[in-house]
């Protein structure tokens, strides 16, 4: 697989909208390479590949972009994820869904766009199924994905005390960066199509 922003956006090869993908190769050859370092690395260290499209599919699933959601969930089950754990990463979904963005500005002009909002945290059921470091790891992205505002020193600390390190932490932020771009630009592209269409 060399674009999966393509196939995922459902563009031919030599479509039109194919070929206009062409006038910026730099753009495309280096979403793929971020693709590849984050889900496909030489070596994944700590940060599984598991935990890795876990997470892509909970993202995907928050953003609503069902296509996206399942790509990343056939990939957690090549990983030989267990029925439980697919389920238990669906079923967050559902718990987590909401609207955003949410949180506090520091005191000043920008207090008046301050909004409260769904706090989530995974329930004792699914953590057994996800454990401590997944399941951590939900909740700091959903924080990162809905309160972006809000993120503070006590939500790395959790990550942490959940046995991340600090390079893992950062890989997983990078992680949700680039599934926020990806799933954007998929969206834009299906839209161009359909216009075509």
């Amino acid at each position: 697989m060399t674009d999966v922003i393509g196939r995922l956006a459902a563009l031919a090869d030599g479509s039109p909208l194919d070929r206009a993908r062409d006038n910026r190769p730099e753009a495309r050859k280096h979403a793929q390479a971020s693709y590849d370092a984050l889900f496909a690395p030489k070596g994944p260290g700590s940060f599984t590949l598991q935990e890795r499209f876990a997470v892509a599919a909970f993202v995907a699933g928050l953003h609503g972009q069902e296509e996206t959601r399942e790509f990343y969930k056939e990939q957690l089950v090549e990983t030989g994820a267990s029925p439980e754990l697919q389920v238990a990463v669906a079923s967050e979904v559902f718990e987590a869904r909401t609207h955003g963005p949410y949180g506090h500005y520091p005191a000043g002009p920008l207090s008046l766009e301050n909004s409260e909002g769904m706090v989530y945290g995974v329930g004792p059921t699914a953590r057994h199924i996800l454990g401590r470091r997944l399941a951590t790891a939900f909740e700091h992205t959903h924080m990162l994905v809905f309160h972006p505002r809000d993120a503070a020193p006590a939500s790395l600390q959790a990550m942490l005390d959940a046995g991340w390190s600090t390079t893992d932490i950062v890989t997983l932020s990078q992680l949700i960066s680039f599934l926020a771009f990806q799933i954007r630009v998929i969206a834009g592209l299906k839209a161009l199509n359909a216009r075509a269409a």
